[in-house]
């Protein structure tokens, strides 16, 4: 039986390692202004597929409504993880319609709340679904489509497609 990692926030750590960034958390001078605030832009702000700063961001506000697409890395210079966020991007619209949002983190000495959990080491890329389970993690680049296959595979996202779908009942 393969273990499935939760990230039971509540249970596992104290709420505060959870709080968003303050002003005395230790700021490396490397922020990635441009990753930031970056979105793709759709028809209006509910089709937008948004790249969040895992340092600014309590992962816990994204469970039961988004699914997280997680990107880590050791720099922001890191080929795989600027490879990685093009792939998502290459495929926004497809990201929007299954609920995700991108997290990035390329600060390990930020030691962000989710590179606490999820303890990466050097590149890896995480699916967590809106129940807060770790589905799929890995050390290398995925393509959008790998994503999206996984995605496509989860329970919830099977119900959801039923729903909007119902043709296929």
């Amino acid at each position: 039986m393969k273990p499935i990692f939760t990230l039971v926030f509540a249970l596992h750590f104290p709420l505060a390692a959870f709080a968003t960034n303050g002003p005395d958390t230790p700021d490396t001078g490397q922020d990635i202004p441009s990753l930031a605030a970056d979105t793709v832009a759709g028809n209006d702000a509910a089709q937008t597929l948004q790249f969040l700063d895992a340092r600014q961001i309590d992962a816990r506000d994204f469970i039961w409504v988004n699914r997280m697409i997680v990107v880590m890395a050791d720099t922001p210079n890191d080929p795989q993880f600027e490879r990685q966020l093009d792939e998502l991007r290459e495929r926004a619209d497809e990201f929007v319609a299954r609920d995700a949002v991108v997290i990035f983190d390329a600060h390990p000495r930020d030691r962000s709340p989710l590179r606490q959990v999820l303890r990466p080491s050097g590149f890896m890329t995480a699916i967590i679904d809106k129940d807060g389970e770790v589905k799929a993690r890995r050390p290398a680049v995925r393509t959008g489509r790998e994503f999206m296959a996984i995605i496509d595979r989860f329970p919830s996202r099977r119900q959801e497609m039923l729903e909007r779908l119902p043709s296929g009942r």
